[in-house]
């Protein structure tokens, strides 16, 4: 089983948060749609033998697609790729592109699965992120959405400045009480070379409070518990039978392929990325050119990526695949350099996998680089 990727890079204006690939400029959209369809033409033997079981058209902001662009390229998917009956086909919207005709329409469309950047509730966080809806246009179109969609994931954003504990409290409870069935969740950073860096750097922004997100991390997990989600990944909470497929296939090290610019790969022994320059990425493409470079993984690197999203993830990282995968010698490695966390009840050895404890969570990629072959 695989999935497929479509990176959609457009979006009406910059957050200052955002360090993706994207261009606020739609000029080329028209002509980047046809590069899509024309990549996934050419990499259809990439994924020859295997079943496709996840589509995602993530961005920038794929809710700027028109319906026919949308149907054009899981048409091609289709007509290029085995696909299984039923596959997850998820979309990444903002509010203010969910108008009721648009979520109607997308509801007759193959699309099933619906994630809304919704990233705070408040008009002063949306603000202060440089988001392009209000809090009203947030608050309607979930009304809508939920109407038309079972399966919905939002996005919520924690550790700003002057978020206080009772507002992201607020904030989990209006996602709570429209039913959806799945959250993403990330703390607040600063990412080189973006608005938000300039700003803290001029004085301009408050500098981030670790602490303060270290308390939303733990409200966020105490609340989502209470409420049925269950934390299958540091950042994902999903009510049982609503995990995303898609983004388990990556931590649980199925292949992928990612399409359209920026956009990374993975075989299971090589990784490759496009390059992330709309201009050129149309002009290769054009010539029947794939613009992309690719890295053969050693064994050091693989032990690395799993071990790194292993420890995120509710399944944790299997000692026995580590045995069986890797060889003796990284099992030995990883049973000795988890010692130390494990004695101060950061890591846990359970069913012959290693994982985080609750205390451990918070400080899952810290964990993981601890154990990782340098």
């Amino acid at each position: 089983m695989a999935g497929i990727y479509l990176h959609i890079p457009f979006c009406k204006q910059a957050c200052f948060y955002c360090d993706f690939h994207f261009s606020t400029s739609l000029k080329k959209k028209e002509i980047l749609v046809a590069c899509l369809v024309k990549e996934l033409e050419l990499r259809k033997n990439e994924l020859a033998t295997e079943t496709i079981e996840t589509i995602y058209f993530g961005g920038g902001t794929p809710s700027l697609l028109t319906i026919e662009e949308i149907d054009l390229l899981i048409d091609t998917i289709y007509k290029n790729y085995r696909v299984i009956n039923n596959p997850e086909i998820s979309l990444e919207a903002n509010p203010d592109d969910l108008s009721d005709e648009k979520i109607k329409t997308l509801a007759l469309s193959p699309i099933n699965r619906i994630s809304i950047g919704i990233q705070s509730f408040f008009k002063e966080d949306l603000q202060f992120m440089n988001r392009a809806h209000s809090a009203k246009e947030a608050l309607k179109c979930l009304s809508t959405t939920s109407a038309f969609f079972n399966n919905i994931t939002i996005d919520l954003i924690y550790g700003l400045p002057n978020m206080t504990n009772e507002q992201w409290q607020k904030n989990l409870h209006t996602a709570f009480n429209f039913n959806v069935n799945h959250i993403s969740s990330y703390a607040l950073t600063v990412e080189p070379k973006t608005a938000l860096e300039t700003f803290i750097k001029q004085k301009k922004y408050p500098s981030l409070d670790e602490k303060i997100a270290k308390q939303h991390f733990d409200i966020l997990v105490d609340e989502t518990t209470k409420n049925g989600f269950i934390q299958y990944e540091i950042s994902n909470f999903g009510k049982p039978n609503y995990f995303s497929k898609h983004n388990s296939s990556y931590w649980l090290g199925k292949k992928y392929m990612g399409v359209g610019p920026s956009a990374h790969s993975f075989n299971k022994i090589e990784r490759s990325w496009n390059i992330a320059n709309n201009p050129k990425y149309i002009k290769e493409i054009l010539a029947n050119k794939l613009p992309k470079q690719e890295e053969k993984l050693t064994k050091k690197d693989r032990y690395n990526e799993y071990i790194m999203t292993g420890l995120r993830t509710i399944w944790g990282v299997s000692l026995n695949k580590i045995k069986q995968e890797f060889g003796p010698d990284f099992y030995k490695y990883i049973i000795a350099s988890s010692k130390k966390d494990i004695n101060q009840n950061l890591l846990i050895i359970e069913n012959d996998s290693l994982k985080t404890t609750q205390k451990g969570k918070f400080l899952a990629d810290g964990l993981a680089s601890n154990l990782f072959l340098i």
